[in-house]
């Protein structure tokens, strides 16, 4: 069997390449560069192995179905290449977004369909744009530091380039020499001199800006192999004045001094040895693409560039790290700059599986997740998932509990994920996160079989609708959406963490305390941050418990402050859902009141208050017909504040959410202690509630030193743990005793869950 598949192939091969050589529009394939195309994603042997199969290979078939019928509809309707003028979400910039798109597509149908209206389709749409293109001025919209000239800035354009180049490989042989040399003396060649030597504060970054323009200048050099262009994409350009204190759009540094560049620059200062990328999952997702698309062609061109075994196979890696930054129905967690509802169903991360499985090993775990996305790409690496999954070779993609660090070296932080049966809960002890960073350091959020329960808000900007300021960031992404308060974090004195500035926190990570995940009953991530207000120390352990008495496990939090002077305190908690009840008498104000003055407060509303008596507080929401409740440990005189985000928001850019504010003032040290549970579920069409209420009777702070802290939980059944945690020693060897109210305690390791008999 294997012998005759061989066969087969090589006839088709063989047949596909006497087709090509009797096209109008071909010429003689006898040169080494004409020999050598397709060549980036799609290769020849393919080609051949692809049409070898068609007709029995179920999800790619299916996917070619679906992108034929698309290009034949647009080819019906014609193309337009329109001047530029439009933010996102405008004409011209949907226009030419869509056309980068059609072509990469037809491209890939002419090789494999090997029908020439698919390569004249290409070629039309590029000799328009090599007609008008040197025309075309900077762009007109000013918002960039980096403007393009297709569209409003080099990032877009470099978007275009990376797409293009690929449909240009693909009908490269269609081409006449005349014609090829016209392409890229009026179009490539500008282009990627615009994005690159007359954009080097674009080009020359760490950033995943910069990886797009790599990519796009890196690619198309492979498709032309053109040495100077490949050089400067993996290498940057040479520049030798710039100014290390000029910023972006978001307020990051373009570059540091003495700061590599180019594509391996930026493919290992941002991503950690675990394959977690610093501006997190959502940017993680947008740069998969360029990351992965050109590391493939760079593969499949030049292997000897071993660029899927740099830094440890990393960009390998971050396939699986970037699936794990998912909830289970395969959206991103909201870590720094994020839109709700970015998933792995994105077209990036159908690209970026494929290329996993294809290049990593063949990992059957990635195939179960295609297979749910439902597509694969067309080309070689499309090609073999198609042909595991229809081996059944998939087995399921399983995410458990996870620490990826942060930093090029693993040093810097990390992000916590504690799966614990339907509860996920996610963890940020991180860098900064480079200019898409938010200043949230130890905060989190918590999800329940893909809800959103307890959240971060993510970030302030509709993407691509051009009613809400050109489906660009908004001003209150700045001064909203980074801000601390805006997350589930202390928030000291009413000012964000580094003063909110970017230049300071982008010096300081959180760093690691204990992450254990061995025991699926307790699982602990602990981290400390100590620089996000001089003088005072932060240190939050959260924990997952299962207990069997309970049909879902609940999340413990514990955050010790210790400062030098006395502060006031602010701990929210973004819960999403309808207030069912609290255990505490509130003042409703008739008319809402702003919180504060800036630093994120001038958005919120203060809707009730009271003071807190020294006991137990509690509430208790109704989110998706599930009920859940938050219990926490105060003391007399704290302020407890049930607020509303929207104030000071005239255009109505911000979601209009709820949260509470535990408030503790005048305070030098200060412990926050609370529980966070899922115990019940409402049914609205037999109208019955069942488990409405919390479990918990009582939490109490039984010892607390600069040593230990030690936490009682104590249930509606009467049964009581201990929670204990050293403060000073993580190492999971140490030897601990500690005698709380004449009881001893002794365990080995960082931590302790025991039942009181």
């Amino acid at each position: 069997m294997k012998t005759t598949f061989k066969l087969i192939v090589l006839f088709i091969a063989i047949s596909f390449v006497s087709c090509k050589q009797t096209t109008s529009n071909s010429i003689d394939n006898t040169t080494s560069s004409e020999n050598n195309h397709p060549s980036l994603i799609l290769t020849q042997q393919g080609v051949a192995a692809i049409r070898a199969n068609l007709g029995s290979i179920p999800i790619f078939d299916k996917t070619l179905a679906a992108t034929q019928k698309e290009v034949d509809l647009e080819i019906e309707k014609g193309f337009d290449v329109p001047t530029p003028k439009d933010y996102s979400g405008g004409y011209t910039h949907e226009t030419h977004k869509k056309n980068y798109v059609l072509m990469q597509k037809a491209g890939a149908l002419y090789q494999i369909l090997d029908d020439e209206k698919y390569a004249k389709f290409v070629k039309d749409m590029l000799f328009d744009y090599a007609k008008k293109y040197p025309t075309w001025p900077i762009h007109p919209k000013p918002r960039s530091y980096a403007r393009g000239r297709v569209f409003w800035q080099c990032l877009n354009d470099s978007n275009w380039l990376v797409y293009t180049s690929q449909a240009y490989d693909c009908i490269y042989n269609y081409l006449t020499e005349e014609e090829r040399s016209t392409l890229e003396t009026d179009l490539f060649r500008p282009f990627a001199d615009h994005i690159s030597k007359e954009s080097p504060q674009f080009f020359n970054r760490v950033h995943n800006h910069a990886t797009w323009g790599n990519a796009a200048v890196g690619m198309m050099a492979l498709a032309m192999d053109d040495a100077e262009l490949l050089d400067r994409a993996l290498n940057g350009v040479k520049v030798e004045n710039f100014d290390p204190n000029e910023k972006d759009n978001d307020g990051g540094y373009i570059r540091k001094d003495g700061q590599k560049i180019g594509f391996f620059a930026n493919v290992n200062e941002p991503f950690s040895p675990d394959g977690y990328f610093t501006e997190g999952p959502y940017y993680q997702r947008y740069a998969s693409y360029p990351f992965l698309i050109f590391a493939q062609a760079l593969q499949n061109k030049q292997p000897e560039q071993k660029v899927f075994e740099y830094k440890d196979g990393v960009l390998l890696k971050s396939v699986n790290a970037l699936l794990n930054l998912s909830d289970v129905d395969g959206d991103f967690f909201l870590l720094n700059d994020a839109q709700k509802g970015m998933s792995y169903y994105n077209s990036s991360l159908i690209s970026t599986v494929d290329i996993g499985y294809h290049f990593g090993g063949n990992n059957p775990g990635l195939l179960s997740i295609a297979k749910k996305q439902g597509e694969v790409t067309l080309d070689d690496a499309g090609l073999a998932v198609a042909l595991g999954i229809k081996a059944g070779k998939e087995e399921p993609f399983v995410k458990k509990s996870i620490e990826l660090s942060d930093g090029a070296d693993g040093d810097e932080g990390a992000v916590g994920i504690l799966r614990s049966d339907d509860l996920e809960l996610v963890y940020k002890y991180t860098a900064h996160g480079l200019s898409h960073g938010h200043f949230d350091k130890l905060s989190f959020a918590l999800f329940e079989d893909g809800d959103e329960i307890v959240q971060d808000y993510g970030m302030s900007r509709f993407v691509n609708i051009e009613q809400k300021g050109g489906g660009n960031y908004l001003k209150e992404n700045k001064t909203w959406s980074k801000q601390t308060i805006a997350h589930n974090t202390i928030t000291q004195n009413e000012k964000s963490q580094f003063k909110g500035k970017y230049d300071i926190g982008s010096k300081f990570h959180s760093n690691t305390y204990v992450f254990s995940s061995d025991n699926e009953n307790v699982q602990v991530a602990s981290a400390k941050e100590e620089n996000a207000y001089p003088g005072t120390k932060l240190h939050r352990t959260m924990v997952t418990i299962k207990d069997e008495d309970y049909r879902n496990p609940y999340i413990l939090d514990i955050m010790r402050v210790s400062s030098e002077k006395s502060n006031q305190y602010d701990l929210p908690l973004y819960y999403l859902g309808h207030i069912m009840q609290t255990n505490f008498e509130y003042n409703k104000l008739s008319t809402p009141q702003i919180l504060g003055k800036s630093d994120g407060y001038q958005h919120l509303y203060k809707e009730a208050s009271a003071l807190a008596n020294g006991e137990n507080i509690k509430l208790t929401w109704l989110l998706n017909n599930k009920f859940y409740s938050y219990s926490a440990i105060t003391s007399t005189n704290d302020e407890i504040i049930l607020g509303r985000i929207g104030a000071n928001d005239p255009a109505y850019n911000l979601r209009n959410e709820p949260t509470l504010i535990l408030r503790k003032k005048n305070a030098k040290d200060a412990l926050f202690v609370s529980i966070i549970e899922s115990h019940g579920t409402y049914s609205p069409v037999t109208e019955l509630a069942e488990d409405a209420y919390s479990n918990v009777k009582l939490l109490e702070v039984v010892y607390n030193s600069e040593k230990y802290t030690a936490v009682k939980l104590v249930m509606n059944t009467n049964t009581a743990k201990v929670f204990i945690i050293s403060n000073l020693d993580n190492s999971s060897e140490t030897a601990h005793k500690l005698e709380i109210n004449n009881k001893e305690y002794a365990w080995k390791g960082s931590f302790i869950l025991t039942e009181i008999k």
